[in-house]
């Protein structure tokens, strides 16, 4: 069957539905014909009473007894991948080639000689026995011990693509740009299909009900997934080309894997789409523990596409709780602040009743002066004393001003008698001129002329052209 290809168009997505709409999308689909072949019992001519079945369990230790015994303990040499270190001290993990994989156990790892080397992508040797895991029916090799034997493919790969990702600038925190602090749309450009998708949402939706998101579906996984992810990331970025919703940050990833699994995202399309990036973005491709080239180009790697969630949008409810704590720290400040207006009104009320206790005379000078202190403090005798200051700073600044442009022109008029004494006007009203050769050099001495030259001379009021006989 021939290859298929599709069309897809980015999304937003329901954030109450969790769910997003359905999007164009175009395939190419081609007829496949199968020929059904009649059943054919196998065992006719056999007579039913000779047919005697073993159980499963017969079986593989059937397989286990051939196994250990045809193959037995033996050195294999292969690429470590899908590493798990359990907590009981056992480690699994795939041992392959580019032809096949097989499964590995090793038990108490860390007493075993050489586990130090057993690492994604690490091309090793180990001396192990083959056998059959019977509950699972399922070849494996018992790891006895493991050396290094040189450098995985893919691990050099990595490398060999850091370093000269990292010799062009492409990791420089310069170059990194920063988060947008309240992002309104979000692209997502992962599998449309994947946990990773559904974290994010689950999480968005929590911490920011305001936020659109908008997916791009992408493959996370296969061959040629790594132009579908750049071209998803410069397709965001030209949105009005392609009729997308303006996206402020971008979160590329997908969910955890093996080695294998997350390489699309060490590929360099996906690192120079997401360097050439104008909308920051967050990588979050796997676990904790996995470091993809992606992470390293991106303006900020997250552990996991949960984590992205949280590193792109502000808690909703640490918000309000912010709002709340300044709400409160206001209402204080502007207690505080009235109280001591009332503490200086509850002083005057104290005063009036004294001054009205005493005498008619004190009581009058006391009133007399507590309405001069109110005058005095008056916010409209405030500004009018502003105003007066204001008044008298702008006549001084009109006098300052008019003395200095008096001065700059007495200047001026210096500079311009100056000129007017010492320039050519000045020679030219006493009855001098000036004669120019043709080129326009002034004529200091007749031994600068020939006879047949033309000559201009300046006066005060013109010019003359002559030539010499």
């Amino acid at each position: 069957m021939s290859d298929q290809s599709a069309n897809v168009n980015a999304c937003p997505l329901d954030m109450e539905t969790g769910k997003y709409p359905k999007f164009d999308v175009q395939c190419w689909t081609f007829d496949v014909r199968c020929s059904i072949l009649p059943q054919v019992d196998l065992f006719s001519d056999i007579p039913k009473k000779e047919i005697k079945a073993l159980s499963v369990t017969q079986v593989v230790r059937k397989m286990k007894r051939a196994i250990e015994s045809e193959v037995g303990r033996l050195w294999i040499e292969g690429e470590v991948s899908n590493l798990k270190k359990q907590g009981s001290g056992h480690w699994y993990f795939s041992l392959k080639d580019d032809g096949s994989q097989l499964q590995c156990a090793m038990f108490s790892a860390r007493n075993r000689e050489g586990s130090e080397t057993l690492e994604d992508g690490a091309k090793v040797r180990v001396f192990a026995e083959a056998t059959v895991y019977a509950a699972r029916g399922q070849l494996q090799v018992i790891v006895e011990k493991a050396e290094r034997s040189g450098q995985g493919d893919l691990q050099a790969r990595f490398e060999a693509l850091k370093r000269k990702l990292h010799t062009e600038g492409l990791f420089d925190s310069s170059r990194k740009s920063p988060l947008p602090v309240f992002p309104r749309t979000i692209g997502l450009v992962t599998s449309p299909t994947g946990a990773a998708l559904q974290d994010i949402l689950n999480i968005l939706t929590r911490r920011a009900p305001w936020v659109q998101p908008v997916l791009f579906p992408v493959r996370v996984q296969g061959k040629g997934v790594e132009r579908e992810i750049a071209e998803a990331i410069t397709k965001l970025n030209s949105p009005e080309k392609f009729g997308y919703p303006k996206c402020d940050l971008l979160i590329v990833g997908r969910g955890g894997g093996s080695i294998e699994d997350l390489w699309c995202f060490n590929e360099e399309p996906v690192a120079r789409a997401i360097a050439a990036s104008r909308i920051p973005i967050i990588s979050a491709v796997g676990h904790e523990i996995d470091f993809t080239i992606a992470d390293f180009v991106a303006d900020l790697r997250a552990p996991t596409p949960s984590a992205a969630a949280e590193l792109a949008v502000p808690d909703e409810s640490e918000l309000r709780s912010i709002l709340e704590n300044a709400s409160k720290r206001i209402t204080r400040s502007l207690k505080t602040a009235l109280r001591e207006p009332t503490q200086e009104l509850d002083y005057l009320r104290s005063a009036l009743a004294q001054a009205a206790s005493g005498s008619l005379r004190n009581r009058s000078q006391i009133l007399r002066e507590t309405r001069l202190r109110h005058q005095a403090l008056h916010p409209l005798r405030l500004l009018e004393r502003r105003l007066d200051k204001l008044v008298s700073l702008k006549k001084d600044l009109v006098q300052l001003t008019a003395h200095r442009v008096s001065r700059e022109v007495e200047k001026l008029n210096r500079l311009k008698t100056l000129i007017r004494t010492l320039g050519p006007e000045s020679a030219f009203k006493r009855g001098f001129s000036i004669t120019l050769s043709k080129d326009g050099k002034i004529l200091r001495s007749a031994k600068q002329t020939e006879p047949g030259s033309s000559l201009t001379t300046k006066f005060i009021d013109g010019e003359i052209t002559s030539t010499v006989q």
